[in-house]
């Protein structure tokens, strides 16, 4: 039914990629700075270690470059931030509030497998 966007796989990736990474990104900046928003108490290592992966990771992503081994990192952030924070709370995603962490850990996980793709620095560079 959907055909006419088979055209723009490539293009529809991208923008996956890009987005994905640059809200990423904001929630490292949010952890390290403070900004747009402070986030609540949490432990050091949580703020620091993965605000850094959040804020760093997430750029490479949305700029394409190194992004399987950025991507990948990410994604197994996720995974272990859902753990955690999230799984030990309840059996459902939908009750425990980890569907945020569940999307960024399987799309940053798919991104690694596919690369970079178009409208990457990796691919500038002849790496996607």
């Amino acid at each position: 039914m959907a055909a006419f966007m088979k055209n723009y796989e490539g293009e529809t990736y991208a923008l996956l990629r890009i987005v994905s990474g640059l809200l990423f990104l904001w929630h490292g900046m949010s952890k390290l700075f403070g900004f747009p928003v402070p986030v609540p108490e949490a432990p050091a290592f949580v703020i620091y270690v993965g605000g850094c992966i959040e804020l760093f990771g997430g750029t490479l992503v949305m700029l394409g470059l190194f992004t399987r081994w950025a991507a990948f990192l990410c994604s197994g952030m996720m995974a272990v931030a859902y753990w955690m924070a999230h799984g030990t709370q309840a059996l459902f995603p939908i009750v425990n509030k980890g569907e945020l962490a569940i999307l960024y850990c399987f799309a940053f996980f798919y991104i690694s497998a596919k690369g970079s793709g178009r409208w990457s620095l990796d691919a500038g560079r002849g790496a996607a």
